[in-house]
């Protein structure tokens, strides 16, 4: 019987898994980038023009999703880099989570910066110009479509391209108040509705912004990834015939797509280490989508195991 470990690896293209996510969609993330840059400048010229804080207020978040998108596609990039230094064993692949991680500041900020601003305006009636309101709102609200529906299937796959998803989601729900806030100063005349739309925008991304805040601290807290039930997965990995014993189980999320895990098996006398081994990586890999495990076998507990504290 043979004590060591071994590797599991799944495909990374087809099959089950999805491999390295972000990578796939990276032309529907420049495309939507693309989209997005060009009308932030329309936006935020017409927003100063019209004296509009929704339209200003859109506008940020625009500004942010820009940035967003162009650190998501930096990300995509240098998570695919091969590593010349030998020092990054995981490769680079949480740069993704990162731009998620800039996504959600970013978005906090935007949403702070609105309810400042909307406060701040309480109690006056601003002009604004509706005209100019319902003309980038609808425009707005078209490029935003058109970047949701580039985005849309990536955002299932991939951590990244959701917080850049996200951030579009949020525009358009920018999109569609700053129409209907030029729609309620032209039918009031009372230019507070559009203070009011602006605050309820801001507190929409803020809210966007904690949601997905609560996926990268997750990944980067190294959680048991979302879905997976640890408890289940060490009954399997102890159903595999000639397993004793299973400890030391850990899984967590890489990036998107690419969850890994480690694992010691104790095994039963006389049995061979290497169908054991064979066997629990294809259940990791089948039925938990954990396709990268290093797993241990053992003819005993040792030691060194009860002696470690974390």
């Amino acid at each position: 019987m043979g004590v060591g470990h071994g590797h599991g690896h799944g495909p990374q293209d087809g099959g089950q898994l999805t491999g390295h996510a972000g990578a796939r969609y990276r032309w529907r993330l420049a495309v939507s980038f693309g989209l997005i840059s060009m009308f932030f400048v329309v936006e935020l010229v017409a927003g100063i023009i019209s004296g509009s804080l929704a339209l200003i207020s859109d506008a940020g978040h625009m500004a942010a999703d820009v940035v967003a998108l162009g650190a998501a596609l930096v990300a995509t990039k240098i998570a695919t880099r091969t590593d010349d230094t030998g020092r990054r064993t995981y490769g680079s692949y949480r740069a993704e989570v990162f731009a998620s991680g800039l996504a959600v500041l970013l978005m906090l900020g935007v949403a702070a910066y609105v309810v400042i601003e909307a406060i701040g305006r309480m109690g006056t009636n601003p002009e604004v110009d509706t005209g100019a309101m319902l003309i980038v709102g609808l425009l707005g609200l078209l490029v935003n479509l058109a970047a949701l529906v580039l985005l849309r299937a990536g955002a299932k796959d991939s951590l990244n391209v959701k917080g850049a998803y996200l951030e579009v989601v949020a525009d358009t729900a920018g999109s569609i108040g700053v129409l209907a806030a030029a729609g309620l100063v032209a039918a009031t005349g009372e230019g507070y509705w559009d203070t009011a739309v602006a605050f309820a925008i801001g507190a929409f991304v803020a809210v966007r912004a904690v949601m997905l805040g609560r996926q990268v601290l997750a990944v980067l807290g190294q959680h048991a990834p979302a879905g997976l039930d640890i408890d289940a997965v060490a009954d399997s990995l102890a159903s595999v015939p000639g397993v004793k014993d299973v400890h030391d189980l850990h899984a967590w999320t890489l990036t998107s797509g690419m969850n890994v895990a480690t694992a010691h098996l104790v095994l039963h006398d006389n049995t061979q280490g290497q169908p054991a081994l064979v066997a629990a990586q294809t259940i990791l890999r089948n039925d938990y989508l954990i396709e990268h495990a290093t797993l241990q076998v053992e003819e005993k507990r040792t030691a060194n195991c009860d002696e470690v504290t974390w």
